[in-house]
């Protein structure tokens, strides 16, 4: 069907304008320069060596196909010379698929240098001796590659770079396949981007002339495989962003609020307090024996129990409240618009949660409480007043035995 489309385009006689092609190309120049900021962005947070490598890659690609710009007009006025495929877009695009592949080999057959500088002087080599290469094998080519309109395929030369980014395709391709599961939206536009450029130049290889319709189709897949390039890593770019942002909150062991949301979702449930003058609660949770757990059944089942009490939590309390690890062993959670008899009631439907467990080691807590205006009017007042009392239960006992125990001491 592709084939078929293409075929049509060529006999159809459709030709474009040199404006319209230069909108084209310009916007598809313009779209590889952003991307290449964008990828040296990635590259600090990530060090992605992919995204740098291709960064370098696309900016020497709009800067040839820029160059080109200024040869293309006079190509358009040499009559039967305008035939003559631009040396610039022949370049560039091969450039940019051997640069695909080596992006590739990089990261599967290099180790990681862990050091910035290393990295970087890395990708500066790669891509100077992908441009040597490529250039080099252009210059040494002992005629300019040019079209015959007579033949099913003009532009015999544009399979090179067409092979060239199939084998990029089939890369990442198999690449997303071996891991899909962690396959990101970066994977998966990298294996679009290397598709469309197949796409691109198959459709060159039809063109009898610049500006038909082959020709423009080739020069809007290009453009497109840009718009998913950028589009991919910007994507991607949110979605790490968005990681950051939730580890900064939450704690990377149960995947609770850490100390630094608590204490900001305490100062948000003062402020609220004070304008409606309703009361809430702050609980210590302190897991009991947690030493003794990672004595006799090692410390990863220890950690176990950390998550499984987190879990525990995060998922016996209230929407509307707030489950944080406060510390090693200790928890905390905030009750808005909750009195010490709510909190006591939900607690108590906690530990029972606990008591059922049927996975070893069994799971066991003290508590403390604390309300506001009862026991302070800061975060600092609060979990004093809500440690003291776990201070109080702790020393009663080494666990919390039964409902009555953990209802007496909140």
């Amino acid at each position: 069907m592709f084939l078929a489309g293409l075929s049509y385009l060529r006999m159809a006689g459709f030709s474009g304008s040199y404006q319209t092609y230069l909108y084209v190309e310009v916007g598809g120049t313009l779209l590889s320069f952003c991307y290449a900021a964008n990828a040296l962005v990635r590259f600090r947070g990530t060090h992605d060596r992919t995204a740098l490598i291709l960064s370098f890659g696309f900016v020497l690609s709009g800067l040839i196909e820029t160059v080109g710009y200024f040869q293309f007009n006079h190509i358009l006025h040499l009559g039967g010379a305008a035939l003559h495929i631009p040396l610039g877009w022949m370049v560039s695009r091969t450039l940019l698929a051997v640069l695909l592949l080596a992006a590739i080999g990089v990261e599967k057959y290099t180790p990681t240098a862990r050091q910035p500088s290393k990295e970087i002087a890395v990708a500066l080599l790669v891509v100077a001796l992908a441009a040597y290469a490529t250039s080099a094998a252009f210059l040494a080519a002992p005629s300019a590659p040019t079209a015959h309109p007579s033949q099913i395929l003009s532009r015999v030369w544009d399979l090179l770079p067409a092979f060239l980014f199939l084998a990029a395709a089939v890369a990442f391709f198999l690449r997303i396949k071996q891991d899909e599961k962690s396959a990101s939206v970066y994977d998966y536009s990298l294996f679009v981007v290397a598709s469309l450029n197949v796409v691109c130049h198959i459709a060159a290889t039809f063109s009898r002339h610049l500006l038909d319709g082959p020709f423009f189709l080739a020069e809007l897949s290009k453009t497109a495989s840009y718009v998913v390039m950028l589009l991919g890593a910007l994507l991607d770019q949110a979605r790490l962003f968005d990681q950051v942002r939730t580890l900064a909150v939450s704690d990377s062991l149960t995947g609770l609020a850490n100390y630094r949301r608590l204490l900001s979702v305490i100062e948000a449930e003062l402020d609220r307090s004070r304008r409606t003058q309703r009361p809430f609660s702050v609980v210590l949770f302190d897991m009991d024996g947690l030493k003794a757990i990672n004595d006799q059944y090692g410390h990863l089942t220890g950690s176990r129990a950390l998550v499984r009490l987190g879990k525990i939590l995060r998922n016996h309390c209230r929407a509307i409240d707030t489950a944080a690890r406060y510390g090693g062993d200790e928890f905390a959670i905030v009750f808005p618009e909750a009195d010490s008899d709510i909190a006591t009631r939900i607690v108590n439907r906690i530990h029972e949660k606990m008591s059922s467990e049927a996975e070893a080691p069994p799971l066991s807590a003290s508590a403390g409480t604390a309300s506001y205006p009862v026991d302070g009017d800061t975060p600092e007042k609060l979990l004093a007043a809500a440690d003291r009392a776990l201070y109080r239960m702790k020393h009663r006992s080494s666990s919390i035995k039964n409902l009555s125990r953990i209802a007496a001491c909140l």
